[in-house]
């Protein structure tokens, strides 16, 4: 359940799931993240609305296979890829903040190479963003990607994978991937399935055939 508050709350942050802070300031954003620090609790920002959430396990488990597949994909087509996970991405002058559940760069790998920090007025923002949708959130976060101008976003609700291209300045859904032309991105949805009935070392063998399969490597 979400609550809306207009100061910080007193209780520790790893007690509880999700709320929202209305006219929050930047600054206290800032203090919230370091105050934070490696604990997996993620923060949206825009424009002084706050949400900070915890996230589940059936958050996690389809995020971490994604992951996989698009890791295990990259590899196999020796393709470049910097994976930046859950990175916070910060644009101050945009009054946005955001934490993608996985995000990747793949033309910009080169560039991104070895970067532990991240300005987005020089910086580009991620080519791929996962978001795992399982959860009604009080931040619309499409709109923050969109304004810091991310291309393409996987979108995976109740298993199925959609992907959005951003087409001027809103996502539209599209059958195939910008990253990867080649791939419809809902077709992932049977290795998501087959994992959670055969594991996911066998899930993975199975899409490396399947890759193999379709030539693509």
């Amino acid at each position: 359940m979400s609550r809306t508050l207009s100061h910080p709350p007193a209780v520790r942050l790893d007690d509880i799931q999700h709320f929202v802070l209305e006219e929050a300031s930047w600054a206290l954003y800032e203090k919230l993240l370091r105050d934070i620090g490696e604990r997996p609790i993620r923060v949206t920002y825009d424009e002084g609305t706050m949400e900070i959430m915890s996230p589940l396990p059936e958050h996690e488990r389809p995020k971490k296979l994604i992951g996989q597949l698009i890791e295990t994909l990259t590899f196999e087509l020796e393709i470049p890829r910097a994976s930046l996970g859950s990175t916070t991405f910060r644009y101050r002058e945009k009054s946005k903040g955001f934490e993608p559940d996985e995000c990747y760069y793949f033309h910009d790998e080169q560039k991104m190479r070895g970067k532990n920090r991240l300005d987005l007025k020089k910086d580009p923002p991620p080519e791929l963003v996962v978001e795992i949708d399982i959860a009604s959130r009080s931040v619309p976060r499409e709109p923050i990607y969109a304004a810091l101008g991310v291309p393409e976003i996987w979108r995976c609700k109740a298993r199925r994978v959609d992907c959005l291209h951003l087409i001027d300045g809103e996502y539209k859904t599209r059958k195939m991937s910008l990253a990867f032309p080649f791939l419809e991105p809902a077709l992932l949805q049977r290795f998501i399935e087959k994992a959670a009935v055969d594991g996911e070392t066998a899930m993975l063998r199975q899409f490396v055939a399947w890759v193999r399969k379709n030539k693509w490597a």
